[in-house]
């Protein structure tokens, strides 16, 4: 287990408990609380077809379907540039399974990227505890280049960028979207 300190206090942060999703949307709120960024989960677009109402404050969905597909999961605002990000996770330990994102996601990344957005994927290696930032140039290269069906563990380590464990924000992403501005 990795241990990490932070104002002289020992924080655990493997099997803590809170999925990717949970730990980027706490930082999205730290993000917002202090006025970095405004980055928000987007809602998974559904229809509800039936609704079983025990009382008004006790409704209960109960079959509900999928309007269209999702384009990613999260979107916003970071220093006057619109960002929009994919977050996964897996438990493999030597590679992320392309099939985790879908074609039509990947196509909603480099559109965002074509007209100056800045895209990218989060992805969480749970078995390793790692989690890394992807941009899209480096995602798309190698999806256009693909020889495989999976991105090796090593192109992350190589091309990516290790998001390193804090307090606040938990997933501090926006770092690498900074040297991803500067760089570009």
């Amino acid at each position: 287990m990795k241990l990490h300190s932070a104002n002289n206090y020992n924080y655990k942060y493997s099997n803590r408990g809170m999925g990717l999703e949970a730990d980027i949307n706490a930082s999205n709120e730290y993000y917002l609380n202090n006025d970095k960024a405004v980055i928000y989960k987007k809602p998974t677009p559904i229809t509800i077809n039936k609704v079983n109402y025990h009382s008004r404050s006790d409704a209960l969905i109960t079959e509900a379907h999928f309007n269209t597909p999702s384009t990613t999961d999260y979107n916003g605002v970071y220093k006057g540039r619109y960002i929009d990000f994919e977050a996964k996770e897996t438990k493999n330990k030597t590679s992320f399974p392309l099939n985790n994102i879908h074609a039509h996601q990947i196509e909603h990344i480099r559109k965002i990227t074509k007209l100056g957005g800045i895209g990218f994927i989060i992805v969480r290696f749970t078995t390793l505890d790692e989690t890394y930032y992807l941009s899209s140039d480096k995602l798309l290269s190698f999806i256009d280049n693909k020889t495989r069906k999976s991105i090796p563990l090593d192109y992350f380590r190589e091309k990516g960028h290790l998001i390193k464990h804090k307090l606040r924000p938990l997933v501090d992403y926006l770092e690498y979207v900074d040297k991803y501005i500067k760089e570009g």
